[in-house]
């Protein structure tokens, strides 16, 4: 490799500057709208920001189970359901509770996500002894090539900067024999580990691949003492990584045996799988490729998970980079193989007589972990940062020969056109929906809650409006549908009846909660005085909900 490259502070405060300047930029008009709209869409989102909201609302109140959430009640574990966004915990303490807060919170880390991704790829960029023309593109590509647009409603795959830093730090810090660096890289690890395991698992296994080839030239170069700095902060580094490790799997192995239906099978991976034809789909929020993609995006499955363009201005480059010398021979091959394996991976497999030929079935098969793995697209995260490091390679070449004819200015502006190009293809149209409130009548409903309807796009609704005190709730909405909350749910579309009535009584719920917005809604929520005396129920008009009391 190259040599250690010298980063000033004042370098390394301008690129922070530069990310957080380029998220606002390409997420306006978000910024002026904090804590009222919502990045992407009234998705998973919303559920995400519960999920931060809670994991503060946990560190404060419960500590030692910050996985027994108050949805899904009463089941236990209910925050492992779903990656549980934990690394973001911290910042679950700012602001306090309620919606607004909630949502204020969601939206600063979402741009918070994508500024890390592109100061955590210049970095690594750097490091690699690429020059500040090429890191800035590697940023950009990282950051904003146009598959990550179809991830935006996915905090937990957007909140991928910690890979490239992390990478930077060890690197560096093993280069440098700096016990600091190497043990701020593997908190790092640790942390990016603590957001979810659709990123963290692979990337605990690149780690154990990268650490096992490091043993193998270790021994090739006649087993030579490393400094005892060295040791201590790899052995202090890899035992914290260990023990956040070990604290966030145990919650999810519980899962897995209180909730066979939480497996993936190999029927729901096949299903988020597609054909090679998914790297020439764009998301159909891309204002440059959206309208173009459209004819492939039609023949997929599974349109949300299969756009995996890349941005074709990031693959020229790339492919330049495959043959500049501004990074070594090795390094370019092992980025450019890096970046056809995870492809390849990306494309998940198919069921049928040929499905043993896919390598992700080996991986399926073989490995412990990864059959929690639903979408093999989430992959593509490690395609793109080795693409956005090529294509840096390649930008930093295209801007040196322009400087070797035409001077400075005509390599910085090669390099700022080169960057406006990537970022032009991962400019997406504005999706900030205005987040709906709480009516105000469901405060007065006892907990633990059941809130009908029950419905996918409702559920996230209550679980959002629970970061108003954390009342007990018993909807929520996951990565899986509980078996109890599915049967509490079925009842739910007879209620009120003297089934749903009795199983809800049997349950521990004290109210039922009727949003009546729709006609069905309306309708339960109408029924007669004679029914309600026949069923013991109090009911009770509110602001906006019929509430119904289970004495």
């Amino acid at each position: 490799m190259h040599p250690p490259v010298t980063l000033t502070r004042r370098e390394i405060a301008g690129v922070a500057a530069l990310a957080v300047i380029i998220s606002l930029a390409l997420h306006w008009p978000l910024p002026l709208h904090l804590g009222t709209r919502i990045a992407q869409d009234l998705g998973d989102p919303l559920v995400q920001a519960w999920q931060v909201a809670w994991d503060g609302h946990a560190l404060v109140h419960q500590p030692t189970s910050l996985f027994q959430s108050n949805t899904f009640w009463p089941l236990h574990d209910s925050l492992a359901f779903s990656d549980a966004l934990v690394g973001y915990a911290p910042a679950g303490l700012i602001g306090g509770d309620g919606v607004h807060a909630a949502v204020a919170r969601y939206d600063v880390l979402f741009l918070f996500a994508f500024a890390l991704a592109f100061a955590g790829a210049w970095l690594l960029a750097r490091e690699l002894g690429i020059g500040r023309y090429g890191a800035a593109v590697a940023g950009a590509a990282f950051a904003y090539t146009p598959w990550r647009l179809e991830q935006e409603g996915h905090m937990h795959i957007i909140s991928s900067g910690g890979i490239p830093l992390m990478a930077f730090l060890l690197l560096r810090g093993y280069r440098s024999s700096s016990a600091p660096l190497i043990v701020a890289g593997w908190l790092v690890a640790a942390w990016q580990l603590s957001l979810g395991f659709s990123l963290g698992l692979p990337l605990v296994y690149l780690i154990g691949v990268a650490a096992l080839a490091t043993a193998i030239a270790w021994w090739r170069k006649g087993k030579p003492r490393p400094p005892r700095r060295v040791i201590t902060a790899t052995v202090i580094g890899m035992l914290s990584f260990a023990i956040v490790a070990t604290l966030l799997v145990r919650p999810y192995l519980r899962v897995l045996d209180d909730h066979p239906e939480a497996k993936r099978t190999k029927a729901q991976v096949a299903a988020f799988s597609g054909p090679v034809k998914e790297f020439a789909a764009a998301p159909e929020s891309s204002r440059v490729w959206g309208a173009a993609a459209k004819p492939v995006r039609d023949t997929l499955n599974v349109v949300p998970e299969q756009t995996l363009f890349p941005g074709l201005a990031i693959l020229v480059l790339a492919l330049v980079g495959l043959g500049a010398a501004t990074l070594p021979r090795r390094v370019r091959r092992a980025l450019g193989t890096g970046a056809l394996g995870f492809a390849i991976l990306s494309l998940g497999f198919k069921l049928g007589s040929g499905s043993f030929l896919y390598p992700y079935r080996w991986l399926y098969e073989t490995l412990p972990g990864w059959q929690g793995i639903r979408v093999p697209g989430r992959l593509h995260t490690f395609t793109t940062l080795c693409l956005a490091l090529l294509a840096a390679a390649g930008a930093q070449a295209v801007a040196l020969r322009a400087k070797d004819r035409w001077g400075t200015r005509a390599a910085t502006a090669a390099a700022a056109v080169l960057t406006l190009a990537i970022l032009a293809e991962g400019w997406g149209t504005d999706q900030n929906p205005r987040v709906p409130l709480a009516p105000k009548g469901q405060t007065a409903a006892p907990a633990p809650a059941l809130h009908l309807p029950t419905g996918a796009f409702d559920n996230r609704h209550y679980v959002l409006w629970s970061t108003d005190g954390f009342p007990k709730l018993v909807n929520g909405r996951a990565s899986f549908i509980p078996r109890q909350f599915e049967a509490v749910m079925r009842a739910g579309e007879h209620f009120p009846d003297k089934p749903s009535v009795a199983m809800f009584r049997r349950i521990g719920i004290r109210s039922v909660v009727v949003h009546t917005a729709t006609k069905r809604a309306a309708q339960q929520a109408d029924v007669s005085a004679a029914t309600l005396r026949g069923l013991h129920l109090e009911r009770e008009r509110r602001s906006g909900v019929v509430i119904f009391l289970l004495r």
